[in-house]
This record gives C-alpha cells, structure tokens and sequence, in this order.
C-alpha cells in the first residue's frame, strides 16, 4: 500500500494508492514534465516523507495530469474510488480547467475529488521518490501482477503451480 499526501496551510490530507498508481503517477508526471523546461533544485529526500499520523482519506480510483502554463503548473487531480470502479486502474486525461486548491467532495455521499497544483520542482521529486519505491518493492509476477512471495499462490494458475520466471 502506499499514501499520497497534498496539504495546504494548516491542513495535510493522505490518500490510498495501489503498487500500479504509483507507476502510472511516476510515468504520467514523467511524460508531463518530458516536454517543459527542466526543474531547479529538487526537494530533499527529509521533504518527502510522510507527515505522520497517516489516515488516508479514502482510496484514489482514477488520476488526470495536466499542465497550467500560466501558473507554471503540474496539476494532478486523484478521485475516490467509487463502487463501480471496484478495482479499476488509473488513467490520464486532458484537463483544461484552472484549479488551484485541494478539495474533496463536498456533497454528502459524493465521490471525493483532490486537486493538486505542484511545481515543476516538486513534480520531478514525486517522479524520482515513486521510482524509487517501486524499485524497493517486491517484483510482480508475470501472469497476474500480483507481488512476487514465496508464497505466491497466483490466481491466474488456480495455484496448481508457482510462475516460473
């Protein structure tokens, strides 16, 4: 499991993430930033460790990337998972809209929806710090994904047998 923390003055707000929206994170702020000037001075490993406690605010279902050029901006949007999505995977899409502050839902019942603004700077920290956590973690299986264990009982063989490598 792994958290996303966006915060505002005097607020910090954590979200669930699954092992495959973080790879999407890091390669979508990659693509991002690929076509933009390079970044200044990266923040430091102590400025991106979560602020503790961690109580995520829900789980995020699906993310949009886009770029504001007026503000010199990386925008991420996360939205809940809701019960439909179940289990879906994240996905990018344009979005053309000015969004300036984190939000969650605000009608009661709702699917919750975080809009974040990041530097430039603060983009290529999350792509490096996510790379680096998926490096650090065990490696998937290759029928099904899921991490490999000693264990692993992959539901793609009905566990009659382990996934050769």
């Amino acid at each position: 499991m792994f958290y996303l923390q966006a915060g505002e003055p005097g607020r910090v707000v954590s979200f669930k993430l699954e092992k495959a929206q973080v790879l999407f994170l890091a390669g979508g702020l990659s693509e991002v930033l690929a076509d933009l000037a390079s970044p200044g001075e990266l923040p430091d490993d102590l400025h991106l460790e979560l602020e503790q406690p961690v109580e995520a605010e829900w789980a995020v279902g699906s993310m949009q990337l886009a770029y504001d050029p007026e503000r010199d901006r990386v925008i991420l949007v996360a939205r809940e998972l809701s019960e439909e999505e179940g289990e879906a995977g994240p996905g990018t899409q344009p979005l053309g809209v000015d969004l300036e502050r984190l939000l969650t839902g605000s009608e009661p019942g709702a699917p919750g929806a975080a809009r974040v603004m990041l530097t430039r700077e603060q983009a290529a920290a999350m792509v490096r710090r996510g790379r680096e956590l998926l490096a650090a973690g065990r490696p998937p299986c290759p029928l099904c994904g899921y991490p490999l264990e000693e264990d692993h009982s992959c539901p793609k063989t009905n566990g009659h047998r382990a996934p050769s490598l």
